[in-house]
């Protein structure tokens, strides 16, 4: 409410102002009148233009019409067309083209307008200065303002898209940093759940194959099973951590992950820690990539995790069949003995299974395929992988950089992670909005909203820069004929003084025709023609010099019959 209260206050103050400059004009041009009407000179347009000041923020185009109804009324002033209103007309205008964003309407109020001071001059048969006024000065008022408004509009409007869009940006860096982040949070919860759990699952059960040694005491079988205990619910611990942190499913839980031994070196430990494991691997070795190594260890890790977790004390088989294009990894672990727990040999508890859909996910993206579930001889944990990653894997998120408003950003594209590894940019992610404006960008790639709304105003500046440069050659190809077909017939009914003289009444028009010009003038003012003149005589003006700016003596001549009977001069005012 404040907000808009201010804008209002503001508005009317503006209002105020161009008022009291279009007042100060309108009244520098009364005093120079001298005998104009105190009414209709001054009172009136000071009025008209009360009322059309503040329609030109709802109505521009009726205050255009308004103040143009004032300069009708200097077209019919007989004295001379040009009164001050035409600069309120003008700076009305300029909102007019300031104001509306559409072109349609705003021409067809200026044409409406220029069509009414052209048919104002037709019923009054106004003079050739009256007419040339019409033609050119008021459509100049009228056209050329309103082409600079459109263009003070336009760069008003690409500026203020600029800087939206800069801020758009700048809100898109701030989420990808956040983003970055999470996806720190989610690598380090997932080397948690596969190192450190896999860490604990061991120690957990070395604990308890220690505490069936016979040589241990009561009190230390009770502390080994305390510490196994604490070791189980340590376990739980880091998996409802992992809970915490882990990124929404889709997200590449493995690509980042160092792993530093092999599946052999993973094998061993596990034996050496008391688990039942035995291995085979079939067929040749081949050269496999990183990824895929990495894919096979996590596979065997987290199939173990869940075995000596969820069957102790079954053995666990592990078999790395390599095939000519791909590899298969099958781990089973046996059923465990009717007295076992409840849940052991089914795989992982209910609401447990997060390690098993990280797997999933891993292998997913390396372009190969997951089975797992209960069959025949146990629980079995089998993947399928191809020797060459089919899908690349995503190696993280683009970190922000610095903005540079309203222009590019830099360090959006190949920019650091937070942990100082190069990072690529997200394929998930929108492309930049800037870079997809440009005319290299590549096929296919999808404009954002805020990059083709600034593609839209960026076109429209062009055409209204186009505009601004053709309107005024279309109006000299308009104007520059008429202004040239008057000043012919102004400049071929000159009748020059010395001619004048010789000119004497009673002689015939054959004998006087080489002193004649070719025609006469054909705008005499309506004094001139309602003077008293010879009954039946017919008479023509003619002008007694060529200036084309201002107002010259008439000279009349009447005849009757083709012989010259009068000749007088008409003053250039009214008598």
């Amino acid at each position: 409410m404040l907000n808009t209260r201010t804008t209002s206050a503001r508005s009317a103050r503006g209002d105020a102002a161009l008022w009291t400059v279009l007042a100060a004009a309108t009244g520098y041009g009364f005093w120079d009148a001298g005998s104009a009407s105190l009414t209709l000179d001054l009172v009136l347009p000071l009025a008209v233009l009360a009322v059309a000041v503040p329609w030109s923020r709802r109505r521009p185009g009726a205050a255009v019409v308004l103040v143009n109804g004032l300069c009708v009324m200097g077209l019919a002033d007989a004295s001379t067309p040009g009164n001050a209103h035409v600069l309120s007309l003008a700076a009305l205008s300029c909102l007019l083209g300031a104001r509306v964003a559409e072109a349609r309407r705003p021409l067809l109020v200026l044409a409406g307008c220029a069509a009414v001071d052209l048919a104002t001059c037709a019923v009054l048969r106004a003079q050739p200065v009256w007419w040339f006024y019409a033609l050119t000065v008021l459509p100049a008022a009228l056209l050329l303002p309103w082409l600079a408004g459109r263009h003070w509009r336009g760069r008003r409007q690409l500026v203020r898209e600029g800087w939206r869009l800069a801020r758009g940006l700048e809100e898109r860096q701030h989420l990808v940093a956040e983003r970055a982040r999470l996806t720190e949070r989610a690598e380090i919860a997932a080397d948690m759940h596969d190192s450190l759990g896999h860490a604990l699952s061991l120690v957990a059960l070395r604990a308890g194959a220690l505490e069936l040694s016979p040589d241990l005491t009561d009190r230390d079988r009770a502390d080994l099973a305390d510490l196994r205990g604490t070791i189980a619910d340590a376990v739980e611990q880091v998996r409802e951590t992992v809970a915490v942190l882990q990124d929404p499913p889709g997200r590449d839980t493995g690509a980042g992950l160092p792993v530093n031994d092999t599946v052999e070196d993973l094998l061993s430990r596990a034996a050496a820690s008391g688990v039942p494991v035995r291995w085979e691997r079939c067929g040749a070795s081949p050269p496999l990539s990183c990824l895929v190594e990495r894919g096979m260890y996590r596979v065997v890790q987290e199939a173990l995790t869940n075995a000596t977790k969820h069957a102790p004390d079954c053995s666990i088989s592990v078999r790395i069949t390599h095939e000519p294009d791909r590899t298969r990894v099958s781990v089973v672990n046996a059923v465990p003995s009717a007295g076992g727990p409840a849940h052991a040999g089914a795989g992982p508890a209910s609401g447990v299974g997060r390690g098993l859909i990280g797997l999933q996910e891993r292998v997913t993206v390396l372009g190969g395929s997951l089975r797992t579930g209960s069959g025949s001889g146990g629980f079995h944990v089998t993947a399928v992988l191809p020797h060459r990653a089919t899908t690349a894997a995503r190696t993280g998120t683009p970190a922000p950089g610095p903005v540079t408003a309203p222009g590019r950003p830099a360090g959006i594209h190949g920019a650091a992670s937070p942990t100082g590894t190069a990072r690529r940019p997200d394929p998930g992610m929108a492309p930049d909005p800037i870079r997809a404006g440009d005319p290299d960008t590549a096929p296919g790639e999808v404009l954002p909203e805020s990059a083709e709304r600034l593609a839209s105003v960026r076109s429209d500046a062009r055409r209204r820069s186009a505009l601004a440069f053709v309107a005024p050659v279309v109006a000299a190809v308009f104007f520059v004929p008429s202004a040239v077909y008057l000043a012919w017939q102004l400049t071929t009914s000159v009748l020059p003084p010395s001619r004048y003289d010789e000119l004497t009444p009673g002689v015939p028009r054959t004998e006087l025709a080489l002193l004649l010009p070719a025609r006469a003038y054909p705008y005499p003012p309506d004094h001139a023609r309602s003077a008293p003149r010879p009954p039946g005589a017919r008479c023509e003006f003619y002008r007694s010099g060529r200036d084309l700016l201002d107002e010259v003596d008439l000279y009349r001549l009447c005849w009757s019959g083709g012989t010259l009977l009068t000749k007088d001069t008409v003053p250039a005012g009214r008598p």
